[in-house]
């Protein structure tokens, strides 16, 4: 081999080595394990490639098989975003939940459960916690996703979830930075934009950042948004002040930092993905999250074929392209070294199946009381579900209701229903009302309002962010909607 074609085949496996690319199916296609035989490190999961444990441990052995030190990523924070439960419901509460029982032992051990349901299926990535402050109560994607509003309490959960999720052998990827806890816009669809001052961002956003890195977080995600008082043109994911000078050089951050998805269109609407990819590298970013949506080898041939063009063309340094498939590189050693020291066939220390349930109804907040609930019509309004969260994961309290209560009937009513829809379909029965995030939602707030007024021993669950006057004979707040929470609420209507 020539010294010229030697140095091409190594920047073609540097451009391989920092894309993380989704695929289609419950097994590793042909093109994608020829991928990782010839650089790929890392690869992506989601909900359409997981059917069941036994076949998740089946996939990642296949994707093992030929590159033992393969990235595994998920997308699992638990609560409402679930990718390894994703047609069941989650068995742990999400961050609210947890960030609502503030005890960061609690989310430590929950964490740590977690982290060890995904190691024994051969997960070793998770794009996991959450470390946004929710500033925002109206934000339409962070929400239920935050430990909370206050920036002391996200701080010290999000290291307690960066410990326990890491005890397990792990990798944390703490997201999204510098904080998308104060937008109103979801980035899978525009770019959010932050206007604050940098001294809020410093004692609000950043804070529990610096507390992920000082726990040793293994990866940080970049968000897709604009922050004009550290980048006024280029939204953190491609800014070079952003990744390089605040969380390198600044913060002394040294990990793994991966891109938020590329296909969101916060990016790709604006400088497409090939662009996108090229200047986030440039930008300081190691590793390109890409194939929610585009989840072929076209994809990753695209993005590998941009970012060796670029460094050619000169737009992008060769010794960055190498750095970031470095840290690719170590972060991938370091969790077959995880891997290696765990025995073989061993139950792993810790092990605590029912954490999720009883973390759960330890996040309830009740008001009110009501007597014993009889064949009860539940009624959930559902509104639009935001892309993070997605469609195809069931939530609420009627299934979990009607296994305890007989001759329970249930209905779900669409965004613009009202309380004469519901009252028309549960005729004298008493209303069980399943909310989520009602205080953003106006119709669903006029309607809960009004069935309330109109039937005042209504039971209301709110399973988003508690921000409306709880209303109601009896109110619980869940801080969530995985399946635990709509268990642990089924149960107190129930009386067991």
């Amino acid at each position: 081999m020539t010294l010229l074609a030697h140095g091409a085949d190594t920047l073609t496996r540097d451009a391989l080595a920092v894309l993380q690319p989704g695929f289609e199916g419950t097994t590793a296609p042909a093109w994608l394990l020829r991928q990782v035989g010839e650089g790929l490190t890392a690869v992506g999961l989601f909900g359409r490639n997981i059917a069941s444990p036994e076949q998740l441990a089946a996939l990642t052995a296949q994707l093992r098989a030929e590159r033992d030190d393969v990235l595994v990523a998920i997308d699992e924070e638990g609560g409402d975003v679930t990718r390894l439960e994703v047609r069941g419901g989650s068995s742990f509460p999400g961050n609210l939940a947890l960030g609502a029982v503030d005890d960061t032992g609690l989310t430590r051990d929950v964490a740590r459960e977690l982290g060890r349901r995904l190691a024994e299926c051969g997960v070793n990535l998770n794009w996991a916690p959450s470390a946004d402050v929710n500033s925002n109560p109206d934000n339409p994607v962070i929400g239920v996703r935050s430990f909370g509003a206050d920036t002391r309490l996200a701080a010290r959960h999000t290291a307690a979830y960066v410990e326990g999720l890491q005890a397990a052998g792990v990798a944390a990827c703490t997201k999204h930075f510098p904080g998308h806890g104060d937008t109103n816009v979801d980035s899978h669809h525009a770019l959010p934009r932050i206007d604050v001052d940098l001294d809020t961002l410093v004692a609000r956003e950043l804070v529990p950042f610096k507390a992920a890195i000082e726990a040793g977080t293994k990866a940080v995600m970049s968000a897709h948004i604009l922050v004009p008082a550290l980048d006024p043109t280029r939204p953190a994911t491609l800014s070079p002040q952003i990744l390089t000078g605040l969380l390198r050089k600044e913060l002394g951050y040294e990990g793994l930092i991966v891109t938020d998805g590329m296909e969101m269109n916060a990016i790709a609407g604006t400088y497409g993905i090939e662009r996108g990819s090229v200047l986030a590298i440039a930008a300081g970013a190691d590793a390109i999250c890409v194939g929610g949506g585009l989840a072929d080898e076209a994809t990753v041939l695209r993005l590998r074929d941009a970012l060796v063009a670029a460094v050619r063309e000169g737009a992008l340094p060769a010794e960055r392209l190498a750095d970031a498939a470095a840290r690719v590189r170590a972060l991938a050693s370091w969790t077959r070294q995880v891997r290696a020291a765990a025995a073989p066939g061993a139950p792993q220390e810790g092990s605590a199946p029912g954490i999720g349930l009883a973390a759960a109804r330890r996040a309830l907040v009740v008001t009110g009381t009501a007597g014993p609930v009889t064949a009860p019509y539940v009624a959930t309004l559902a509104p639009v579900a935001n892309i993070a969260v997605g469609d195809e994961t069931p939530w609420g309290v009627a299934a979990e209701l009607a296994a305890l209560v007989p001759g329970t009937v249930s209905g779900v009513f669409p965004e613009g229903a009202t309380a004469a829809d519901v009252l028309a379909a549960a005729g004298e029965r008493t209303v069980v009302l399943v909310v989520r995030d009602a205080h953003r939602h106006p119709w669903m707030a006029a309607a809960l309002e009004a069935l309330v007024e109109a039937r005042p021993q209504t039971v209301v669950v709110e399973m988003g962010v508690p921000r409306a006057e709880p209303r109601g004979a009896l109110h619980i707040a869940t801080h969530g909607a995985s399946r635990v929470c709509g268990r642990a609420a089924a149960e107190l209507i129930a009386g067991v």
